[in-house]
């Protein structure tokens, strides 16, 4: 387990992870916020979960129950710099089913509802997966205390 912990929270990034961290973070918090708690104009758990029925992701309220946890906890995880590498493996995963089931057929362009936002998202993710949190991080905190007491 300590060796799994270790994996998961060691990171040669340096600061730069930091600038990838807060405003994804961020942006994943708000729109996982409206989601759970309709926050920010959105419409709740039940408001998104009839919405992601009506587009065949059924049951749409456990489906929102879970897209918005992603986002909302996943986002705060990252912006901490807490497992970073699992919660933004998660939140790359949620981007892909937005992107292939809500924007995709929409083309590319936001101004057309199409998935732009969500590629980059998708990236920004991925990304922090492959970098971890960086220097500034929980995650390096965490790592630091188990490599001390190895």
């Amino acid at each position: 387990m300590k060796t799994l912990l270790t994996t998961l929270t060691s990171s040669q990034a340096g600061y730069a992870a930091l600038a990838l961290r807060l405003p994804i973070g961020i942006i994943f918090m708000a729109h996982g916020a409206q989601k759970l708690f309709a926050w920010f104009g959105g419409y709740g758990l039940e408001g998104t979960g009839a919405w992601m029925e009506s587009i065949g992701l059924a049951p749409g309220y456990l489906m929102a129950l879970m897209a918005g946890s992603a986002e909302f906890f996943g986002g705060l995880f990252i912006l901490l710099g807490l497992l970073t590498r699992p919660a933004a493996l998660a939140l790359a995963g949620t981007m892909i089913v937005a992107i292939f089931t809500v924007h995709f057929e929409n083309g590319l362009f936001m101004s057309n509802n199409g998935y732009e936002f969500g590629l980059a998202l998708l990236a920004a993710s991925i990304s922090l997966v492959f970098s971890g949190a960086g220097k500034t991080s929980l995650d390096a905190l965490i790592s630091d205390k188990l490599t001390q007491h190895a």
